[in-house]
């Protein structure tokens, strides 16, 4: 198999760190790989693949001879060097909001819209972590019955924030167990043996930034630009893995049996529906798990045509750094059918 070069840019952020697990975990086809951060981390080292590998700090130059360029930053971040990486001749695959909504950059969950990525200029968006969780679990019902709404409440792990936020949490319920007051350093409100509105702006039409994202996305995602969606997100005190509610209303009745079998069935998804046991999704479960796990599903006793159910995913697995990197693959896929031809 042909080898790439590859470089991560944040490879010391919560997203990036994970990325270089999965590539090295899923034997990526790497041949020399590039770790990119600020200037502040640049000299350090850290380990991939049995090699010690050195820091360096990300500019325009850093891409030259790389081929893919995983992207773990913040959004000005990825404005600024993403172009300077496609211009260099890498095909970006970018984590940041940068780029999920223009309309020249595919927004790709493998699972649910692969061929996206037939029409992409250098750069390819990975989506936001609830929008790419909930695709690839609601997915596979499409095929019993068109979508006519969703309702979806989240409950999202302090990892959505990153590495500052998870050692937030750490920190304020040791100090809260100890006899002391958290004090909020990182989040505006404590999050320690607490939960708070999403931690976005507010924006002009009530919901805050992260409730929005997931609506755009998640419409683009699916190919359904009109689909009626509302969302509530909420910040969780859980360290890894995020979860949610969703209710599925459908254009006709469909039934539990057949929602259990579509999803006991398809890609990425893992059904946990133990009724007898009181067992379904949870964070600690699906922690460091690649799967999205889907359960708790049932009718819903208000619309006959509806379905509700509960959803837990690992932000930064698939909500991140694993969709990142299986769009990789399948872009290697397509470099291989291109030169076989």
């Amino acid at each position: 198999m042909k080898q790439y070069s590859v470089a991560v840019a944040g490879v010391t952020g919560a997203v990036g760190s994970e990325m270089l697990k999965v590539l090295e975990r899923r034997n990526f086809p790497v041949s020399h790989l590039k770790a990119l951060a600020s200037g502040r981390s640049a000299g350090k080292q850290i380990t991939f693949a049995g090699q010690t590998l050195t820091i360096e700090e990300l500019n325009a130059a850093s891409f030259d001879g790389i081929d893919i360029a995983l992207f773990a930053t913040d959004t000005p971040i990825s404005k600024e060097f993403a172009p300077a990486a496609v211009a260099a001749g890498a095909v970006v695959i970018d984590n940041s909001s940068a780029y999920r909504m223009d309309p020249a950059c595919p927004l790709v969950v493998p699972e649910v819209n692969a061929d996206a990525m037939r029409d992409h200029t250098g750069i390819i968006a990975n989506p936001n972590c609830v929008a790419a969780i909930l695709t690839v679990a609601i997915n596979p019902l499409r095929k019993l019955g068109n979508f006519r709404r969703l309702v979806i409440s989240t409950y999202q792990s302090t990892s959505g924030a990153g590495a500052p936020g998870m050692q937030e949490l750490w920190e304020q319920t040791k100090t809260v167990v100890d006899g002391g007051t958290a004090e909020p350093k990182f989040f505006q409100h404590p999050i320690a043996f607490n939960l708070f509105s999403h931690n976005t702006t507010i924006e002009e039409n009530g919901y805050n930034g992260e409730e929005n994202k997931v609506i755009c996305e998640a419409r683009r995602i699916l190919g359904l630009p009109e689909l009626p969606v509302t969302v509530t997100c909420v910040r969780v005190p859980v360290l890894r893995a995020h979860t949610m509610t969703v209710n599925i209303e459908f254009d006709g009745p469909v039934s539990v049996e057949a929602a259990r079998d579509a999803l006991s069935n398809a890609p990425g998804v893992k059904l946990q529906d133990d009724r007898a046991n009181n067992r379904f999704p949870m964070p600690l479960a699906v922690s460091e798990l690649d799967d999205v796990e889907v359960g708790r599903i049932r009718q819903d006793l208000s619309c006959p045509n509806a379905l509700d159910l509960f959803i837990a995913g690992d932000q930064l697995l698939k909500g991140a750094a694993l969709n990142a990197v299986q769009i990789a693959e399948m872009w290697v896929a397509q470099q291989a059918r291109v030169s076989s031809k």
